[in-house]
């Protein structure tokens, strides 16, 4: 047994946040804050080494047990799936899956089968599911306003903040699917094995969610 919990936590943005969150209760997190090249770090006032990774590969790290904890957005957490306990919501990243289409369309208007572009096919294809519609879903890794622009699809499903970027390509947001924020997650065995000191982590978590 390690004498230190292992946290994954999102790059980018997220990350920022975390450590804003984690600082509201007292952890030093200035090892993350200038990380430098590497990708671990060892935090100086509490028993935590943070590992700095993308989105998807904290569900990995987690779900496999090399960490103990993560903190990754709701959406990956949709997409990619995983067996772990989703034990909080931060309130950190909040933002929504929109369903979009080109101005002037009327996405519901015909008894064909919709064509619907996303960087999320299994969020999107659960979201028409359970709405008894039969989609093609097209995976996008890229821009995925082009694919209504091009001809490509019809809608996309796609995380909206500000709305701009829609409105600059013509499309325009019709539904909301999802309001996702980013999560605590813990590793179902750590949870067993090192019980207090996760507790621990998880009621300074609620707290600095609390004076957020």
């Amino acid at each position: 047994m390690r004498e230190r919990l292992r946290i994954a936590l999102t790059k980018g943005r997220l990350l920022e946040q975390s450590a804003e969150l984690l600082e509201r209760v007292g952890l030093n997190c200035g090892p993350i804050r200038s990380p430098g090249r590497r990708l671990v770090h060892a935090l100086p006032n509490y028993p935590l080494d943070a590992v700095l990774a993308k989105a998807p590969d904290v569900i990995t790290y987690v779900e496999h047990g090399v960490c103990d904890l993560g903190i990754v957005g709701r959406d990956t957490i949709l997409e990619k799936g995983g067996t772990f306990y989703e034990v909080l919501d931060l309130e950190l990243g909040v933002c929504r899956f929109a369903l979009a289409v080109k101005e002037g369309s009327d996405f519901y208007g015909s008894y064909r089968t919709r064509r619907v572009a996303s960087k999320y096919p299994c969020l999107t294809r659960a979201y028409f599911a359970q709405k008894g519609m039969d989609v093609d879903v097209i995976q996008i890794e890229g821009s995925v306003e082009l694919a209504p622009i091009l001809g490509l699809a019809d809608a996309i499903v796609d995380i909206v903040e500000t709305g701009a970027t829609l409105k600059a390509n013509g499309l325009i947001p019709i539904e909301t699917v999802e309001t996702v924020s980013a999560r605590l997650i813990v590793n179902t065995a750590s949870m067993k094995l090192y019980k207090d000191l996760i507790l621990d982590f998880i009621e300074r978590c609620e707290k600095g969610v609390e004076q957020a």
